[in-house]
Order: structure tokens, then C-alpha cells, then sequence
């Protein structure tokens, strides 16, 4: 019975996803919802149970395997819960947009690839769930405004690099275990060829959870996507699939041990992605870019906790992956509801929607405080977890990581001004709250939000300890009020930092969208921050700036040959042609000469 339905969540989704190109624009809506009501019951009927299927697919080790059990029917769950949700506020906010059978089918594919993917108990398979995503992604993105196909491009070639690093980091782990069965794989990281396969994996799990350095595409897609695929792939399905993956890698696949050298670039990998995304997003001036940054840097806490090999670290990093999923979820669900209400998302062109959308301005101030580690918010709680395996292993993670909050909490408390509060009279007359179909997701989420962080004691002693095993776990609490007050003190501490700074910056430049301009243009930062915005740092304009140099290099070459050949050697020829023929004139004279000349050089080569 059970693999039967495991059979049908892969499937379910993706005989939808396919129908919903060819219905027309109701019926395929009614497929849409039909398709993630089934997707979500049979998920959840999964929830917690164990089962394995292996069927004959391909040679060389390369079966179609599935295996369902508490891991991976938990990450089921989630998708499935959040795919029904988005469904829904996607109902409203493209009912008058076009191409909407492409995003509907966009949606479902991918969906039936995540359940795949986490079922996937074989490698090879799991890749051909994996790189099915890029497909849809690339899909998503291009079905924006006119100019998003170059997002997609960018998007594709991305995570299109990164997924085939992790091809590599695939085939190493299968020749050094012998199998590509990965409930069969425990590898030691004692050699160079396992370490070097180990980072080749990881690089493919962070970097499809958003980590740097293959992130760029996430905030060219924010603006040019359909808002509903940043709060579905980006901000949802591919971090639980990302980290999913990486706590896989970590805990299964290989040994990772605390304070050894995959840990330390694990680590480091997390701390850098948390601060260098979080100062991008501190200054930007838009609702959606904003929140795409703050999208990569919650994916650092993630792979800074999963990447200290400590319990208390790794439950921390898996708790704050279902966390982040749900509060960037709502986060982008209020962006969208804004854009949908206003025809906006420029802070500079808002404000002062808050009394006219106060259940959409409740949602936000519940999921920001929760991304910002407010407690009791559920956000608070795994931040606190993580904090905690980082000092365990050094301060100077915990230092990183604890400075990131405090640039979390300026731009969401630089958000929420500039966004809902204040005045602005020429939006005060005419906005009015979002539909309720569009509102249901976001109350949804943001009381889980509150849930999962009152009974915080739910999720992690029942979804997320049961994950890392009773053996790693034996000994440790890790639900409840944090223990360690010294790391409570530092948050509130920074929060507090954060609100005065705020403060200090409303003061100077009178509005919410300046409240961090005195960071943004001071003298160290400044010169930063223009070479970002002019996208210096960029790794794909980066990458594609040495492509064309190539590209132009290798054309000179080409034309140089060409006119070697073609030029050069047909001139020479030409040239040397005419001389000769001037120099046969018909005078027997001169050819007796040429005769005589030639004997003369054939005598003294021969006595040579």
C-alpha cells in the first residue's frame, strides 16, 4: 500500500501539472486545487511511516528506488502543506494575468519533482528529480514580464553549474562506496577523494537552498517572476529540499565530525552567506529584492548549524529550515498582496497601507519578527539553537552570526516603516485589504509562525530530533525556553540595537526608506556597496564577463587564421606566381642562364 502511494505523490503532481497546459482557465484552476488537496492528504496519510520500493531502471547500479521514512515523509508534509497554500493565493493574484496555465503547470511539475527527490533513495534518480527543478524554475522565471527571459537565462546557467558539480560529488560517492543506493552509503571524510566528493555534494545542496557563491538568479527573479514562485521555490520548496539534502549528505552519506575541515567550510560557508546577503538586503528599495536577499542569508543560519556537527547545531539548522520556509513564505504572501493592492512594490512609492491593510500588516510584523529572532516567534528559538552549537564550536561563528540578526532586524524594522507605516495620502484613499483567498495563506502561515515558537516543543521533539536519532540526541533537551541565558541576553541585546539604530536613522533622514542610509553611505561601506550595485560581484556577470573575453580572444584567433589561409598565403602565392612569370619572357638567353645557374647550385649540393 505504501508504495502505491509513494508511486502516487510523484505522480499525482505531474499528471496535473500536464493537464493544466491544455485545460481551459477554470477548469485548470480546479485541477490546481484538486491536484494539492490530494497531494496534501496522501502526504500526510505518509506522514511517519516506512516503506521501500526498488524497481529494475537502468544498469550500473542505477535503480528506481524510493524510501519513505520519518525524514523524508516530514519534508513531504511541509511541501505538500505550503504547495496548497501558495496554490491558493495564487488563485487571486494571477486570475488576470496571463500565461496562467504555464505557471499552473509549473507549479505541479514541481511539486512531483520535490516528492521525487526527497523520496528518491537511489542517487542517479534523485538527480533526475533534482534537475527536473531547473526546469520548472527556468520555466517560472520566464514566464514573467518581457524582460525576465534573461533572469531565467541567468537562473538556468546558475544552478545548471552547480548541479553539475554535484554530478561530480555523485559520481565519486558511488565509485568510493560501490553502491548509488543512498541508505547504503556511511563514508568516513578520512580521505581526500571523500572530502573532495563530500564539498562537491554539499556545493550542489546549498547552493539549490540559495547559499552563495550561485545565488545572484534569486533577486532578479524576485522582480521579474511571478511573485508566487518566490514564495514557493525560493523562500519554500527549495530550501526544504536544499538542506533536506545537505542534512542527508552530513548525517548519512558521510561522517562529518565536529571541528574538522569540512566542518570549519561548512561553517565559514554559512557565517559569510548570513552577513555579505544580509548587507545587500539592508539597503535595497524595493519589497521584493529586500526580501530575495534576506532569502540566501536565512539559508547561512541553516548550513552554520547543520555545519557544526553538534546536536544542539544540526536540530537548530533542520528546525530553522521549516522556520524559514514558513515566515519568508508569509513575508513574500504580504509583498504580493501589496503589489496586488497597490500596483507596487518601490518603498519609496508606499506607506501608510497599514490602516488599510491591517490583516496584511499583522501577517508581516509576525513573520519579520520571527525571520528578525524576536521571541517568542518561532524564529527566535532555532536562531537560539543554532547559536548555541556555533559557540559550541567557536565564538567567532557566533559573532558572525549574531551580527547578521542585527542587520535582519534594521531592514525588516526599515521595511515595515517604509512599507505600512507613515503617510501617504495618495494611496490612504484607494488601497483596501487583500481578498480573503489571498489572506487565508498568510494567517495560516503567520500563526504557525507563533505556533512554533509558543509549542516549540511540537516540532522539534516530534518532526525534528527524531531526524538526527536517538544516539546523537541521547542526553540533550533542546525544546522549551533556551537554556542558555547568556545567548538570550546577547539577542535581546541586539534587538534593542537594532531598534535605536532604526531610530537614529528615521531621525536623520525623516522617513522609513533612509532609516540605514547613514550605513549605507558611510565612508568604509560606500565604495562597497556601488561595486555591488553595479554588480561587480556578481559571479554570473563575473563568469559571463570571462566567456566573452574568451569568446572575443577565440574570434580574433579565428579571423587571424582566416586571413593566414585566405589572405596571407593567396597573396604569397600570387606574388610569387608573377615573379615567375615575368621572369619567363621566351628569351633562349636567359633561360640557358636559369639552366646553367641551376646546374652550378646541383653540383655543389651534391658535393656537399
Amino acid at each position: 500500500m505504501m508504495e502505491k502511494m509513494m508511486l502516487l505523490a510523484v505522480g499525482i503532481p505531474f499528471i496535473f501539472g500536464v493537464g493544466a497546459l491544455m485545460l481551459p482557465k477554470y477548469a485548470r484552476e480546479a485541477a490546481t486545487m484538486l491536484a494539492t488537496v490530494l497531494n496534501l492528504v496522501l502526504c500526510v496519510r505518509m506522514y511517519d511511516q516506512e516503506a521501500m520500493l526498488s524497481l529494475p531502471w537502468g544498469g550500473y547500479g542505477m535503480l528506481f528506488e524510493l524510501r519513505q521514512y520519518h525524514f523524508s515523509s516530514f519534508i513531504l508534509a511541509a511541501a505538500a502543506g505550503f504547495g496548497f497554500l501558495i496554490s491558493l493565493y495564487s488563485l487571486y493574484f494571477m486570475r488576470n494575468r496571463d500565461k496562467g496555465n504555464q505557471f499552473y503547470a509549473y507549479l505541479l511539475l514541481s511539486l512531483g519533482m520535490v516528492n521525487g527527490a526527497v523520496l528518491a533513495n537511489n542517487l542517479v534518480l534523485m538527480l533526475f528529480f533534482w534537475e527536473g527543478l531547473l526546469g520548472t524554475i527556468f520555466g517560472f522565471i520566464a514566464i514573467g514580464h518581457r524582460e525576465a527571459f534573461r533572469s531565467a537565462v541567468k537562473a538556468f546557467i546558475l544552478i545548471g553549474v552547480s548541479d553539475v558539480l554535484m554530478m561530480a560529488g555523485i559520481g565519486m560517492t558511488g565509485l568510493l562506496a560501490g553502491t548509488l543506493t543512498m541508505s547504503a552509503i556511511h563514508l568516513p571524510l578520512t580521505s581526500a577523494a571523500s572530502c573532495a566528493a563530500f564539498l562537491l555534494l554539499a556545493v550542489g545542496a546549498t547552493s539549490k537552498a540559495g547559499s552563495l557563491p550561485f545565488h545572484s538568479w534569486i533577486p532578479d527573479a524576485a522582480t521579474d517572476a511571478p511573485l508566487p514562485f518566490m514564495a514557493l521555490m525560493p523562500a519554500a520548496l527549495e530550501k526544504l529540499l536544499g538542506i533536506y539534502f545537505l542534512a542527508r549528505i552530513t548525517l548519512d552519506l558521510y561522517a562529518l565530525q565536529k571541528g574538522s575541515a569540512m566542518s570549519v567550510i561548512l561553517m565559514t560557508l554559512g557565517v559569510v552567506t548570513i552577513l555579505v546577503a544580509v548587507m545587500m538586503a539592508l539597503v535595497q528599495k524595493d519589497f521584493k529584492r529586500l526580501l530575495s536577499y534576506h532569502a540566501i542569508s536565512q539559508v547561512g543560519y541553516m548550513i552554520l548549524g547543520i555545519g557544526t556537527a553538534v546536536p544542539v547545531g544540526i536540530v537548530g539548522g533542520i528546525f530553522h529550515m521549516i522556520n524559514h520556509a514558513m515566515y519568508k513564505s508569509c513575508l513574500f504572501l504580504t509583498g504580493g498582496s501589496v503589489e496586488s493592492q497597490t500596483g507596487s512594490t518601490d518603498l519609496a512609492k508606499l506607506g501608510g497601507i497599514g490602516r488599510r491593510m491591517p490583516i496584511t500588516f499583522i501577517c508581516f510584523i509576525v513573520a519579520a519578527a520571527a525571520i528578525s529572532g524576536v521571541p517568542p516567534f518561532n524564529g527566535f528559538f532555532s536562531k537560539e539553537l543554532v547559536y548555541d552549537g556555533a559557540l559550541e564550536c567557536h565564538w567567532l561563528f557566533y559573532a558572525g552570526a549574531l551580527l547578521g540578526s542585527f542587520l535582519t532586524a534594521a531592514s525588516f524594522l526599515k521595511l515595515g516603516h517604509a512599507a505600512f507605516l507613515g503617510r501617504n495620502d495618495a494611496l490612504s484613499t484607494r488601497v483596501k485589504e487583500a481578498p480573503l483567498g489571498m489572506l487565508v495563506p498568510m494567517v495560516v502561515i503567520a500563526g504557525g509562525c507563533v505556533l512554533f515558537g509558543v509549542a516549540n516543543q511540537l516540532p522539534i521533539d516530534n518532526l525534528i530530533v527524531p531526524i538526527i536519532g536517538a544516539q546523537r540526541a541521547a542526553g540533550h533537551h533542546f525544546s522549551g525556553a533556551p537554556e542558555n541565558i547568556f545567548l538570550v541576553i546577547m539577542t535581546v541585546t541586539v534587538l534593542l540595537a537594532a531598534y535605536v539604530n532604526h531610530m537614529y536613522g528615521v531621525g536623520r533622514t525623516g522617513n522609513g526608506v533612509g532609516a540605514v542610509d547613514h550605513i549605507h553611505y558611510a565612508p568604509v561601506f560606500h565604495p562597497i556597496y556601488e561595486c555591488a550595485e553595479k554588480r561587480l560581484f556578481d559571479p554570473y556577470d563575473i563568469g559571463m564577463t570571462l566567456v566573452q573575453g574568451i569568446a572575443r580572444l577565440a574570434w580574433r584567433i579565428d579571423r587571424a587564421n582566416d586571413w593566414l589561409y585566405n589572405v596571407a598565403a593567396v597573396k604569397t602565392a600570387l606574388y610569387l606566381s608573377c615573379s615567375v612569370r615575368r621572369l619567363h619572357n621566351g628569351s633562349y638567353a636567359v633561360y640557358i642562364v636559369w639552366t646553367v645557374v641551376g646546374a652550378v647550385f646541383l653540383c655543389i649540393y651534391m658535393n656537399a
